[in-house]
């Protein structure tokens, strides 16, 4: 091994194309530094970008900022403002440059250091961010779980008592070919300390909440597809908790404002009530399911109300769904994907709004 390794890149997002190349890197260096260089007209956070690579390698020294010089590999002015920021961001001397494409080599004579080619042309990893921005699903098996974690997209079923949710949850993951969560709260109900008889405290919908959101996160990481369908959430949990507490928690409505899913479905209550040994009863749904519709209405998630036999509602219900999730999977365009004098416009526009 030797010295100082240096691997730089959008990453744009991150894929196993950026895992071979750092990992090629780490066998060929004593210290890895990851610099990713973002630019301020695309739409992932660089933090978050950074983090994805840091949870994947833990043994090399990542480091972010914004890059917004333009992507001009002809122009003598663009190059020195590139490296004017990768030098102030390694700690010292750069011996060996790794890179996939050809920009390395010019880079590695900048620093005075040794250029290493990784996988030209794509032979090994056939992959890049640009055929990932285009087809994310298609790509989805080239992602890390932090990644695929951050990308995907939730649909939450909600609704008053019998009125289908669970089926629901379940038929529209199966249609989508992803994973559902099943809803903590009941099996909450089944083991708190005096069963349903018990009065409910406020706290104990804070420990569903945490419950709820650790199944999500979990499933989020894992699922085959970028969407996941969930079987109730937060704002749903701060709903259950004014039934039964008999008022309104702000922390629960705060935390589901501030954990906002793609889409909620609600189920209709026009289906017949079935009594299972644990709900309220039929003279409770109705008014139940209209304080969801008006909790709904007023925020700016979207949502519908399905009605109808179990096939209806999906179809409604991925109707629904199909536009939205096209949108969220939805990249800005790079900035060196556009024309050179937009990218110096955006740059001249990135520097006077960091003026203030």
């Amino acid at each position: 091994m030797s010295g100082h390794g240096l691997v730089l890149g959008k990453f744009y997002p991150f894929h196993s194309g950026h895992s071979h190349l750092i990992r090629q890197a780490q066998r060929a260096s004593d210290r890895v530094t990851v610099q990713v260089l973002g630019a301020s007209v695309e739409s992932i956070p660089l933090e978050v970008r950074a983090d994805w690579i840091r949870e994947s390698h833990p043994g090399v020294r990542v480091v972010a900022a914004m890059d917004d010089a333009p992507v001009d590999f002809e122009s003598e002015a663009a190059w020195d403002e590139h490296m004017a920021l990768i030098e102030s961001l390694v700690d010292e001397p750069v011996d060996t440059v790794f890179s996939c494409d050809a920009y390395g080599g010019e880079l590695a004579r900048r620093l005075d250091a040794r250029w290493v080619r990784i996988d030209e042309g794509r032979r090994i990893n056939p992959v890049s961010g640009t055929a990932i921005r285009a087809d994310v699903a298609g790509n989805w098996h080239e992602l890390a779980p932090a990644v695929r974690a951050w990308l995907t997209a939730r649909v939450v079923v909600l609704g008053a008592e019998s009125t289908g949710s669970t089926t629901l949850a379940a038929a529209l993951a199966e249609m989508l070919g992803t994973l559902w969560v099943p809803e903590y709260g009941r099996e909450h109900s089944e083991i708190r300390e005096g069963g349903l008889d018990a009065p409910w405290r406020s706290d104990e919908f804070d420990l569903i909440v945490d419950r709820q959101v650790a199944l999500e996160r979990r499933a989020l990481r894992e699922v085959p597809v970028p969407v996941l369908v969930c079987d109730t959430d937060v704002l749903a949990t701060a709903l259950w908790h004014e039934r039964y507490v008999g008022s309104t928690a702000a922390r629960l409505y705060e935390a589901a404002a501030a954990h906002r899913p793609l889409l909620y479905v609600l189920t209709g209550d026009e289906i017949p009530f079935e009594q299972d040994g644990m709900r309220d009863g039929e003279d409770i749904r109705h008014g139940m399911q209209q304080r969801f519709r008006d909790v709904l209405a007023t925020q700016d998630v979207p949502w519908l109300e399905v009605r109808g036999d179990v096939p209806t509602r999906v179809e409604a219900a991925a109707s629904a769904l199909q536009p939205l999730l096209a949108e969220h999977l939805s990249f800005a365009v790079p900035l060196e994907a556009r024309p050179i004098d937009e990218q110096r416009a955006l740059q001249r526009h990135a520097r006077s709004t960091s003026l203030g």
